[in-house]
């Protein structure tokens, strides 16, 4: 039984992921403007090339990369601060 105080942190989650893609979505929005060009700062990390493995009758191929950006993690924080609130 979860107490009074508890939380859904499956809603915690897909806030935190809804941040993270609107911040995304917005950093790219604000690339070409001059004065907000500073949300899109950020650092991508992650595989260059996909790994792939050929098992005859199946080919897996596994990828990531992840881009964090000021805007993406202004996203995860105003996500946090909802989440508080509900």
């Amino acid at each position: 039984m979860k107490g009074a105080g508890s939380k859904n942190s499956w809603a915690l989650f897909l806030l935190v992921l809804a941040g993270l893609v609107l911040g995304g979505f917005i950093g790219m929005l604000t690339e070409g403007v001059a004065a907000l060009n500073w949300l899109n700062y950020g650092q991508t990390f992650g595989l260059e090339k996909p790994i792939v493995l050929n098992l005859g009758l199946l080919v897996i191929t596994f990828g990531l990369t992840i881009k964090i950006t000021i805007s993406s993690i202004i996203g995860v924080v105003l996500a946090i601060i909802i989440y508080r609130f509900m």
